[in-house]
């Protein structure tokens, strides 16, 4: 029998607020152990929790940028469960009335498009951090409990199960940090855990409505985990079908060293945590100006984006996504082309040249040597004819480690492009006269063979000739 996968995902998005969601206990990564606390986070007797301004912003920011309705009626619920990083014993969230829901976002997966709807973007509480003593809670002899993390503000963002491969799964888990990132609503940094998501995965035979059992895997922080954990779990889940067996619905956790999924406990459904409203916190209530107000302060989303440099600036759909798939990129080609470079050359040399030093350095954009600025006015000599795109990538590679400007840097190492027609005549006339074999398969009918003698002329003269100029001079002389 035939199986298709059922996936949906819960994704959590820590969010940049400096404090955290009920209490005014700092957020920042990396602090000792158990020292950004206090009685509120904690959940000791006698407190009283105070909403973050901030994080509601932020949510209703969330939703409309996921085309979500904003719910002017929400409140927060006690998720009611027992675990060791969870000191009240209940998480404060939302249930039934959350700030957003109903919404979706659209992901490109091998050329085809495929729209992915919003169950719901509900705020809430991060619980602590276990500190194990081995790799997982499964070989670890002994767990810690870091609180730091408790009460960090979290967005949860529930999709409906529309996703039906692990392929499918990381192109909308990267769609939804591209937005979260053009809104500025989060670092999502996955190795800090910014960003983590919960995979619910279930078969179900090809042709079939009805949904599967289905099992959950607890927080996924990478894009190749989640890759992996998906498709593990899917083969792992056929071959017990195929078997005559039955899923189990539980929460299982993935081992990356191992690359299997492994069973942690039985899963639990909604009922199973007795929500109940928070008494402590009053309801939300959000005005339609507001909601108005925080959709006017939205920038440009990752769609229109894409659209716009697709239709102004003349790149292709492949190009234009790869620039607006981060916000950091983005704003780096736009500051490229205030300089009044090429558009396509722009995207052309961040793709190429800049990608690869990147990703050499392990380094982002944001962290690129090479400005914006200054990779505009490397274009800008490029299209004046200053340098040819040969010389241009001599430049950039000094440019990685110098700071002067390019014009100084070519200035400098002699690299002005040679476009003095007598001079470029003087080299071609030589290298003709040196290459005899080269003409005479060009004028036998190699037309192929001209290019071994333009690259004899750009040799000769270091790289610093014109090459169109060449390859015209090469072709009247040759075919005169």
């Amino acid at each position: 029998m035939k199986y298709e996968a059922v996936i949906g995902l819960e994704i959590h998005c820590e969010l940049k607020t400096k404090t955290k969601i009920f209490c005014g206990c700092a957020t920042g990564f990396g602090a000792d152990q158990n020292t950004h606390v206090c009685p509120v986070c904690l959940g000791m007797p006698g407190v009283l929790p105070c909403v973050n301004r901030r994080v509601v912003e932020f949510g209703i920011k969330a939703g409309l940028a996921t085309n979500c309705t904003i719910n002017e009626y929400s409140k927060f619920d006690r998720k009611n469960y027992y675990y060791p990083d969870l000191p009240k014993n209940w998480q404060t969230s939302q249930y039934d009335l959350p700030i957003a829901e109903h919404g979706w976002v659209d992901i490109d997966v091998n050329g085809e498009k495929k729209r992915i709807r919003l169950t719901r973007i509900h705020m809430e509480e991060d619980a602590g951090k276990l500190v194990h003593s081995g790799t997982t809670i499964k070989d670890s002899a002994s767990s810690n409990v870091d609180y730091n993390r408790t009460g960090v503000p979290l967005l949860e963002i529930v999709s409906e199960p529309d996703l039906s491969s692990a392929e499918e799964a990381r192109a909308y888990m990267e769609k939804i940090k591209t937005i979260m990132e053009y809104i500025d609503v989060s670092n999502c940094r996955m190795e800090e855990g910014n960003l983590r998501a919960d995979i619910n995965v279930s078969l179900r035979p090809v042709g079939t409505k009805e949904l599967g059992t289905r099992t959950e895997m607890k927080n996924i922080n990478s894009f190749k985990n989640l890759e992996d954990a998906i498709n593990y779990e899917i083969d792992r889940q056929e071959e017990v079908l195929e078997d005559g067996g039955h899923i189990v619905q539980e929460t299982r956790t993935f081992d990356p060293a191992r690359g299997i999924t492994l069973s942690m406990r039985t899963k639990e459904n909604a009922n199973d945590y007795r929500y109940m409203p928070e008494p402590d916190l009053p309801p939300l209530v959000t005005s339609k100006e507001m909601i108005e107000k925080y959709r006017s302060e939205l920038p440009e989303l990752p769609d229109a984006r894409r659209a716009r440099l697709e239709k102004e600036d003349g790149l292709s759909d492949y190009d234009a996504g790869i620039i607006t798939s981060s916000r950091a990129m983005a704003e780096y080609y736009d500051a490229v082309i205030a300089t009044g470079a090429d558009a396509k050359l722009a995207a052309h040399w961040m793709m190429g040249d800049l990608a690869k030093k990147l990703n050499a350095d392990g380094i982002d954009i944001t962290k690129s040597p090479v400005e914006a600025t200054r990779l505009g006015e490397m274009i800008l000599l490029i299209m004046k004819d200053t340098i040819s795109g040969k010389i241009a990538k001599k430049v950039f590679a000094e440019m990685w480690t110098n700071p002067d400007s390019p014009a100084k840097i070519v200035a400098d190492k002699g690299l002005v492009q040679i476009t003095d027609t007598s001079a470029i005549e003087g080299i071609v006339d030589e290298v003709i006269a040196k290459n005899q074999k080269a003409v005479d398969d060009y004028k036998g009918g190699n037309k192929k063979a001209i290019g071994a003698l333009v690259g004899q002329v750009m040799k000769a003269s270091k790289g610093k000739a014109n090459p169109q100029m060449v390859n015209k001079m090469l072709a009247e002389k040759l075919n005169g």
